[in-house]
């Protein structure tokens, strides 16, 4: 902690961080209390989060719930606001990847289960911290989108478009809360290895990798440290953008 640059320390604060339980999502709940600060992993596998916060420690603990329930996060939301006082940050993580198929092959039940999680389940999310948040006069928010969401990922279409619109949720909500002291922030990575990875075929992530400039996967914790910056006090003057984590694929 002594490393830490004080502005974007945790201590104090409380982060909900759904999908939780793994991937870039536990990476950044480790981060956080590595910062200071406590963690509620929020996964629709439960036990799997009350496993994780376990092997975190005293200051993480698990929450199961579904995010395309928004009666599940606003009990959640109520539930740790109770027992801690508050939820000062918000990480979006819980997403899935959708099934490999060119357009005309997507079924309405593929991309209404794809919407549901990566588009629905973020903005109940939001929508949950956000009157607790604006009460007490602070809040970070940060959206996990996707590269796929900026430039779209060939035979992805339902995943693409859905974190387009957690894109464009974001620029929203950052902007309808000016001036509230909640600053909302989106990150779209480019490759992460992450169990996400395990649900498309090797030619898409291949072909994924070969747009990469840096020629690599990104990494959990590389994520994790971006999150942390815009989840700390540190954010200041940004609001409602889109923060590049993508290699150099995408600086825009």
């Amino acid at each position: 902690m002594n490393d830490i640059d004080p502005s974007q320390s945790f201590n104090g604060r409380v982060a909900l961080v759904t999908g939780g339980a793994s991937g870039i999502g536990r990476g950044c709940a480790e981060a956080f209390v590595a910062r200071g600060g406590r963690a509620a992993l929020f996964d629709l596998n439960g036990d799997a989060a009350a496993s994780v916060a376990a092997e975190i420690g005293d200051a993480a603990e698990g929450f199961g719930g579904d995010v395309t329930s928004s009666e599940d996060l606003v009990a959640a939301v109520s539930q740790i606001e109770a027992q801690y006082g508050s939820v000062d940050v918000l990480v979006c993580a819980a997403g899935v990847g959708g099934d490999t198929l060119r357009t005309a092959e997507v079924t309405d039940q593929e991309w209404r289960r794809v919407f549901a999680v990566n588009c629905d389940g973020v903005f109940y999310a939001n929508r949950a911290v956000i009157p607790g948040m604006v009460d007490r006069g602070y809040g970070r928010i940060v959206n996990i989108a996707s590269i796929a969401g900026k430039e779209g990922n060939p035979q992805a279409t339902a995943y693409s478009a859905s974190k387009a619109a957690v894109i464009g949720m974001t620029k929203s909500i950052g902007k309808d809360l000016v001036g509230t002291g909640v600053l909302v922030s989106s990150v779209a990575p480019a490759v992460i290895r992450t169990p996400l990875l395990d649900q498309l075929t090797e030619e898409h992530v291949e072909y994924m990798l070969e747009k990469i400039p840096l020629r690599r996967a990104g990494s959990v914790e590389e994520v994790a440290n971006l999150v942390c910056y815009l989840g700390s006090e540190a954010l200041s003057f940004s609001t409602g953008a889109c923060f590049d984590i993508s290699g150099g694929r995408a600086t825009y």
